[in-house]
């Protein structure tokens, strides 16, 4: 009997999980993606692999599987990645007392979490600033990949291992149950997985329209400091304890948000809240800024980059550091708090998508998932 025969639309981070996903239960799969390589949100991020900001339950469970993954696909390669962890950080007492409530919930769900004092801190982190550290919450199961890299070398290791056929430069304009076509070239196979990112006007624009989509913008930069060494884990500043959905259960946060809103209004409106990660060569990314519409302004706005570096001057030791480049990524997002979007509006054709800003924290586990509830 022969395989089951699927093709996979965007060499994405989701396109890639899905083919592989697919590939596993032992399909055989082409993904078929119209730039000669992936230059959208995928490789627009931290490369930060982050289950502390997914909620308990089924999004949690999704990002250690999916950094589980992530492990084992560079442990067989030459991906790089650095099982560095988190730090939140407090400098203030309204932060310190959401990270210890936070501490306790993690610690109940079986979260691999430290709460840590200022000394404790400053021996973890080489650049967490002295000055006003009130202590951290750590947490060792995030890491870290350079995103540029890890989706360059994805397509060549799934082909490698999975014998997944690659088709760059090619833009699918139409598809059906059963087939796809690039222009006047019709391909036939059982099924189709849609994993087009932002685009949500090529293929199937009425059925994208029939969901609470919107899309994000943010800006971020990379940075690099002379005589800097390895920074630790990737650090956060408290604007991030109002951002990630895992952190809403803290009892307080709605006080810490309150402050917020009185006291920084401009970054709250921006989106704003800032992260540092760390790439194999010891370049910094840095970012970033939220700003939703179904048609984001494609321009960069220097006063959010200064803003996003006036902050972190708040929770680091950096000294001048030399910004090298700076750009804007764009993803597609649900407004109704779903955590992604899987319709099919055909038999046997799928949309795999809006998974927000967690497609690297995510994308592995989700696929597998839902793969296997087909």
């Amino acid at each position: 009997m022969s395989k089951k025969s699927a093709i996979v639309i965007g060499a994405g981070i989701v396109g890639l999980a899905t083919a592989r996903a697919l590939a596993i239960k032992g399909y055989a799969v082409k993904i078929i993606e119209r730039n000669f390589k992936a230059t959208g949100a995928s490789i627009r991020n931290f490369g930060m692999i982050w289950p502390i900001g997914q909620p308990a339950g089924k999004q949690y469970e999704r990002s250690i599987k999916s950094r589980d993954i992530w492990k084992v696909i560079g442990n067989s390669s030459k991906l790089w990645y650095d099982p560095v962890g988190s730090l939140h950080l407090a400098y203030h007492d309204d932060e310190w007392k959401v990270l210890q409530e936070l501490f306790e919930i993690f610690k109940k769900e079986g979260r691999d979490v430290q709460l840590l004092n200022k000394e404790a801190l400053l021996k973890k982190s080489a650049i967490a600033k002295e000055k006003n550290c009130v202590g951290g919450l750590y947490s060792n199961e995030e890491i870290i990949v350079d995103p540029r890299e890890a989706i360059s070398i994805l397509p060549v290791y799934f082909q490698e291992k999975l014998n997944i056929h690659f088709i760059w430069g090619k833009t699918v304009t139409a598809v059906r149950s059963g087939q796809i076509a690039i222009g006047s070239e019709i391909i036939r196979c059982d099924q189709v997985f849609i994993c087009s990112g932002s685009d949500f006007e090529t293929l199937y624009p009425e059925e994208y329209a029939k969901f609470p989509l919107t899309k994000c913008k943010l800006q971020m930069m990379r940075l690099v400091e002379a005589g800097l060494s390895r920074i630790g884990p990737a650090l956060c500043g408290g604007l991030s304890l109002i951002h990630y959905a895992s952190f809403k259960a803290a009892p307080s946060l709605h006080l810490l948000k309150k402050r917020y809103e009185e006291d920084m209004s401009e970054f709250l409106n921006l989106g704003i809240h800032v992260m540092v990660s760390q790439n194999q060569t010891g370049q910094l990314t840095v970012g970033d800024s939220h700003e939703y519409g179904l048609s984001p302004d494609p321009f960069d706005r220097s006063h959010i980059n200064n803003m996003i570096l006036e902050y972190l001057q708040e929770f680091t030791s950096l000294n001048r550091p030399e910004l090298i480049e700076s750009w804007n990524g764009v993803y597609g997002k649900l407004t109704n708090g779903q955590p992604d979007l899987f319709s099919s509006p055909e038999p046997d054709v799928f949309i795999v998508n809006a998974v927000g800003g967690a497609g690297m924290t995510v994308s592995f586990g989700l696929t597998e998932e839902l793969i296997n509830t087909l």
